[in-house]
């Protein structure tokens, strides 16, 4: 079978897609992944063909214009109609190509293909790791949960997406007129398939039936661990790892300032994985007890660390809680986006210490938070059995069982 997938973002955005279309090329599957130009290296290394398109997410929300309209929001729409839709166009044109071009296709929300999917009825999955796209009256959308809305509001909040994917309709109705669509359309219903585990979020009761949630889906790769990495790991006791992943972020809260005090005052090995925000990292490395590096496998990394330190990323999340390890979430994202949404989960289910914005951090609250995180036995007690659970779940397998077989063969 011929497999496209469609995706746009950060790296949280690529990676899972990735992993999921090697396991289902392993499968003998002809796929194909289109993202953008940044992620051909990440998407190659997965043995994948990559067809990329020109919108880069990580470039524009780096950009100076992008920090000028946090600033000023009123210079948004100028920014959509010059930068944003000529290349979301070409971008959708390349999507729908594929589209025509494949057996089934699965796209994550962003790529805004449910636009065109009247076109392929039977061909086109919606494919996500965050339940933003569907309404429920379990909780509210993900991306706006910090709001701290009634509980009677959660199915009202997901308006809110939809109002923000109007703005697209310029472009969506050119490349549907483009393509010899008309332009008065209804988007179908689709089946919607999320790397999520039911262990760590259930299923609404109130999703439509072609609605699944597989499980996580976990890197299996067994990339080793540099020597020079290895060596400290082993060296001391498992320190503290310290990631915020591929996310952006200005670091007014002084974080270089923050590692080092609580290295001092609670005599802790702390390894940091450098990000987006720290670039300069030539205080931290001349401490004693503290190692930066770039990247590392989790897989191979988190077995080592004895809690983490993150941005909520649901991918770093679901890392850490299948490594059984406690975790302190700092969400980049605020008071926008899914990161708090997973910190309360982690809290809420014992897993760690309460979620605070990484815009919001003090040396007095990173002190309290990191003493928690290794002094708590039940967050080690809880983290270690939904590790366990979770070790025993096959996310790849059973979203592929059901692009496969269709979700009616998935619950026989």
């Amino acid at each position: 079978m011929k497999i496209a997938i469609l995706t746009l973002g950060t790296r949280g955005d690529v990676q899972p897609y990735a992993v999921l279309g090697q396991a289902l090329q392993e499968r003998g599957h002809d796929v194909v992944l289109s993202t953008a130009q940044n992620f051909e290296k990440l998407v190659s290394s997965y043995g994948l063909r990559f067809v990329p398109v020109a919108i880069d997410f990580q470039e524009l929300i780096e950009s100076e214009e992008a920090k000028k309209i946090m600033k000023n929001p009123f210079r948004m729409k100028r920014y959509l109609r010059d930068t944003i839709f000529p290349k979301m166009s070409d971008a959708f044109q390349t999507f729908y190509q594929l589209a025509e071009e494949n057996d089934k296709v699965l796209f994550h929300i962003k790529t805004l293909c449910d636009y065109f999917a009247d076109r392929f009825p039977g061909k086109m999955i919606r494919t996500d790791v965050i339940p933003a796209g569907e309404p429920t009256s379990a909780f509210p959308n993900p991306v706006f949960s910090s709001f701290g809305l009634p509980s009677v509001l959660n199915r009202l909040t997901y308006r809110l997406t939809e109002l923000g994917l109007k703005m697209w309709k310029k472009p969506i109705l050119a490349i549907r007129e483009r393509a010899g669509l008309s332009s008065e359309f209804i988007k179908p219903s689709l089946p919607s398939l999320y790397g999520i585990s039911e262990y760590v979020l259930s299923k609404p009761k109130d999703y439509p039936s072609n609605s699944y949630f597989t499980g996580f889906w976990f890197d299996k790769s067994q990339q080793a661990l540099d020597d020079d990495l290895l060596q400290f790991l082993q060296s001391g006791e498992p320190p503290l790892l310290i990631t915020f992943g591929s996310m952006p972020f200005e670091n007014k809260v002084g974080l270089t300032n923050l590692i080092k005090a609580i290295v001092s005052q609670q005599q802790i090995r702390v390894l940091v994985i450098r990000g987006w925000g720290l670039n300069n990292t030539t205080e931290l490395e001349a401490i004693a007890g503290v190692k930066v590096i770039t990247a590392a496998p989790y897989n191979a990394l988190l077995p080592y660390v004895k809690a983490v330190v993150h941005h909520g990323g649901i991918g770093t999340t679901a890392a850490c809680l299948q490594a059984g390890k406690p975790m302190f979430i700092c969400p980049i994202l605020y008071p926008f986006g899914d990161q708090l949404f997973w910190g309360n989960i982690v809290h809420q289910n014992g897993w760690g210490v309460k979620p605070v914005p990484l815009k919001k951090l003090t040396e007095k609250i990173l002190n309290e938070k990191v003493r928690a995180l290794f002094n708590t036995s039940s967050f080690y007690t809880s983290a270690e059995a939904i590790g366990c659970r979770l070790k025993e779940e096959d996310g790849i397998a059973n979203a592929i069982h059901f692009i496969e077989n269709g979700f009616s063969q998935l619950n026989t």
